[in-house]
């Protein structure tokens, strides 16, 4: 029984198409069958073959005229009423043979046009499953590119086709992450052993050049880990939220601003703020996560004696946090390149080569992960203003726009 189960031949839809095609024409045939039955055994019982026979007997020549004929059939039937039963039953049996014999032929011909048709029907979405299982992350760029006409098989072609392009580019980004990841890492970790070969191979070394190497080393050991804390970040935000919570715009920002008053101070820049309560659901920490790397990148991307300027607050049932600054000019086309994971735009926003480029990408992914809208426009004069907008969330813990707090935005 098991081996049978186990060759026994698929259900496919080629099979199911084919039985379907052929119990139409049954059943089709059986109704005409049936129906022709019917109206048989209905003209029969009015006695119209064995009167047109009789009446052909009695045209013979030399026989009554037609005035005659009606009578002479009636004596006639009047003898054989036997005969008329036994002659209706063959007849109708007769009928059942034949009917059942052409009903078999047409079913069985339309059971063989039905496979031959099905087959050709079904042949672009086996050309489809073909492509697909040869298809890898090796050569994700190959498509389909299903010919024919604008129908539903060509449009499920192309929606795979586009499936293979979404694909293509989240891991053409993937590997491009790993690949500027491993840089980043790399760089601080060679720079260290390069500092640690020269003060072994220094014949003069000293108490204070020891001591100036050490607080080097601790500083590439600061920035790396920086990195790593980054990227986990960014790690986490994509991964999605495990759990939400009431989180206070206002408090998150007052907050960020006290942790960074003295990189503002040493920078020498004014901070302008007008910070409003703002209660929305979500990760309290990679919120203020958020809030602090867009504080760090206005404080190292700016100008001398420039500002910063953080506001948060409620519009049109949203809350609104908002981060501009003073700095270089920043192109439209160039914006638009600011969230991508270690992306710089020169030495006129990498500084003095603080920072790895994720700032603006982890920012990205938070807001996305919360269902946010980020926004990033160039100011005219010179610097950034970015935007975040939340869905705002009423003190019953439901949030006032697009559904609720775990509802999800494009």
């Amino acid at each position: 029984m098991t081996e049978f189960l186990a060759h026994r031949p698929r259900w496919t839809v080629r099979l199911r198409l084919t039985l379907l095609f052929a119990c139409v024409v049954l059943v089709s045939a059986a109704a005409l069958v049936g129906s022709t039955y019917v109206l048989f055994d209905h003209w029969w019982s009015g006695g119209g073959v064995i009167t047109s026979t009789l009446q052909h007997i009695v045209s013979v020549p030399g026989t009554a005229s037609g005035a005659a004929k009606g009578p002479a059939v009636a004596r006639i039937w009047a003898r054989v009423p036997n005969a008329k039963a036994r002659a209706k039953a063959a007849d109708l049996y007769q009928l059942l043979v034949v009917s059942g014999i052409a009903m078999g032929v047409v079913v069985t011909l339309a059971a063989g046009l039905g496979w031959f048709v099905a087959g050709r029907v079904l042949r672009p979405i086996r050309t489809i499953t073909t492509s697909v299982r040869e298809i890898s992350e090796d050569n994700l760029h190959a498509r389909l590119a299903a010919p024919g006409p604008d129908d539903e098989l060509k449009e499920l072609a192309d929606t795979f086709d586009q499936l293979l392009q979404r694909l293509e580019t989240a891991f053409e980004a993937q590997r491009q992450f790993a690949a500027n990841a491993s840089h980043e890492l790399r760089t601080p970790l060679t720079f260290e052993r390069t500092l640690l070969e020269v003060a072994l191979a220094d014949p003069d070394c000293t108490l204070e050049s020891l001591r100036a190497t050490c607080q080097r080393l601790i500083a590439l050991g600061t920035q790396q880990e920086q990195l790593i804390e980054s990227l986990l970040t960014l790690a986490q935000s994509q991964s999605g939220l495990a759990t939400r919570g009431p989180v206070d715009l206002g408090k998150a920002a007052q907050d960020a601003v006290s942790s960074r008053k003295s990189q503002l101070a040493e920078a020498g820049l004014r901070i302008d703020t007008d910070i409003n309560p703002a209660l929305v659901s979500g990760d309290g920490y990679l919120i203020g996560r958020l809030i602090t790397n867009l504080l760090d990148n206005a404080i190292r991307y700016n100008t001398p004696v420039g500002f910063v300027s953080l506001r948060t607050g409620t519009e049109d049932g949203h809350c609104a946090l908002t981060v501009a600054n003073s700095g270089p000019h920043i192109t439209p086309e160039q914006v638009t390149r600011l969230h991508r994971p270690f992306e710089r735009l020169g030495p006129a926003r990498t500084g003095a080569g603080d920072g790895a480029g994720l700032g603006l990408s982890i920012v990205a992914s938070i807001t996305r992960v919360h269902g946010a809208e980020l926004s990033l426009t160039p100011r005219a004069a010179g610097g950034l203003i970015v935007g975040v907008k939340f869905k705002q969330m009423t003190p019953s813990g439901a949030t006032t726009a697009h559904g609720g707090p775990d509802a999800a935005s494009a």
